[in-house]
């Protein structure tokens, strides 16, 4: 709901104030309906105008903040609102209209759009983004602007330089892309600092007679980074209480069985009994940083961590967290984590920035400081109204962007070696590298046929991808 704060707003004005606000805003409905004869809903705002449900959570900050305030819509006119289209949508508007600082867009996810004389971008959702049906012929002054906060699993041809030069505008986990989405599931410095769920560990030391030194929860079992192969060979060197479906030895309370649960209060209480706990992401890429580390950095439990290269750049302190890196074998892993827990003083060193709340890493504390955008925080924007904001300002003349292969890369996926003979068969693990190979392909095939600019069948793309 927009809260309209308006000074010594005396009642009487109030029913002309709206009138000339509903006035307004019918205008620019009209001319844009006149290209697809339908009238917008403009929703959430006080004054009279009517509100619809059901609409996306995030979407609420962007009407909240800046969308049609008073003063700005008296100011605006049919001929001075781009439009930007979301094609594989992420919102469900069928439309919007919204300030974004100085400029104001219109944002639909309404196809016939396509062909508007005021349509400026379109925007994809990496996840969904499809060669089924490309806005194609693309015009000149069409922007393509991607938001894909995912890791490659999802989808493989974007992560290859000719995909991703294809847009204009991005949003990745990539600190590279226009607007980096690395800390996205950080909610700030607070949460870092924060003593709520951290357990002493004296208490710790005592539910050590009951609990493994490690706990691992994972269900998405056998993805990219190979993590339950190099969990699985783990396991016969130290003890690891595994409670997802993924190598699962124990398990959660039925209430916290859902994947939904895993932000409970309950399930952070039960996770952070433990001193350890394995943090392996489901693909190695720079940049790409989840919850999987900062859950228990939130916990004041120690992260053993695999996945990002660079994930050394984002980190509190430079003791904070074990890096699976740093050692050549999981004997070696289990061998150095078996010491720490024999030793408080050797532990204690891990959570001491914790316990200080002392945060040294200077790069991590610019980035949420400048960050303009909110994680799980309604009075802030989130990352999805900040790339709307962000291509609705950089798609206006006179400068034109373009993305880079920095943007969104990764490596070749790997798999570990380890007791091949022991390790049971997966159809999914020996799916990655040949799939990783084949987008290769999909991208030069998928780059050819948008440079040719003209609509093309799978048939066609496929005969391409498979051509000798």
């Amino acid at each position: 709901m927009v809260r309209v704060r308006r000074k010594k707003l005396l009642a009487s004005c109030l029913c002309i104030t709206a009138a000339i606000f509903l006035l307004a805003t019918l205008q620019v409905a009209i001319e844009l309906g006149r290209f697809h004869k339908k009238m917008f809903k403009v929703s959430g705002l006080q004054g009279g105008l009517t509100e619809t449900g059901g609409g996306p959570r995030h979407l609420d900050a962007v009407l909240r903040k800046e969308v049609l305030t008073w003063d700005g819509l008296t100011e605006l006119g049919p001929e001075n609102v781009p439009v930007m289209l979301w094609w594989s949508p992420l919102t469900g508007d069928t439309g919007r209209l919204g300030q974004c600082g100085a400029d104001a867009c219109f944002f639909t996810i309404n196809r016939t759009y396509l062909h508007h004389p005021m349509t400026k971008a379109l925007l994809f959702y990496g996840t969904d983004f499809s060669i089924n049906s490309l806005p194609l012929p693309r015009k000149a002054h069409h922007d393509w602007a991607l938001f894909h906060e995912e890791s490659p699993k999802n989808n493989y041809k974007l992560f290859h330089e000719p995909v991703i030069t294809l847009f204009n505008h991005t949003a990745t986990f990539s600190r590279h892309s226009h607007l980096p989405l690395t800390t996205q599931y950080l909610e700030g410095v607070h949460v870092l600092r924060s003593l709520r769920y951290l357990v002493p560990l004296q208490a710790k030391n005592h539910l050590r007679r009951t609990l493994a030194p490690l706990v691992y929860v994972q269900s998405d079992c056998d993805p990219p980074s190979d993590r339950d192969s190099y969990v699985r060979e783990l396991m016969t060197y130290i003890e690891v209480d595994s409670y997802g479906a993924c190598l699962r030895n124990r398990e959660l309370p039925l209430q916290l069985q859902n994947p939904a649960s895993m932000d409970a209060d309950g399930f952070y209480r039960i996770i952070a009994q433990y001193k350890f706990i394995l943090a392996f992401e489901n693909a190695v890429c720079d940049d790409y940083i989840t919850e999987k580390l900062w859950r228990p950095l939130k916990l004041g439990v120690v992260p053993v961590y695999y996945g990002s290269p660079s994930v050394a750049d984002w980190l509190p302190s430079n003791r904070s967290v074990i890096l699976v890196s740093e050692f050549p074998h999981p004997r070696e892993l289990a061998r150095y984590i078996r010491r720490l827990d024999q030793d408080d003083r050797l532990y204690e060193a891990y959570v001491e920035w914790k316990w200080k709340g002392e945060i040294s890493n200077q790069r991590l504390l610019m980035a949420l400081r400048e960050r303009r955008w909110g994680v799980q925080d309604a009075t802030q924007d989130s990352h999805i109204d900040a790339f709307e904001c962000l291509v609705c300002r950089k798609g206006l003349p006179p400068r034109r962007w373009k993305a880079e292969a920095a943007h969104l890369r990764c490596p070749e996926p790997s798999v570990f070696a380890f007791s091949p003979a022991a390790a049971p068969r997966s159809s999914w693990r020996e799916l990655w590298v040949p799939s990783f190979q084949q987008s290769k392909r999909e991208a030069q095939a998928l780059r050819w046929l948008v440079d040719r600019n003209q609509n093309f069948s799978a048939r066609e793309f496929w005969a391409l991808v498979f051509k000798d």
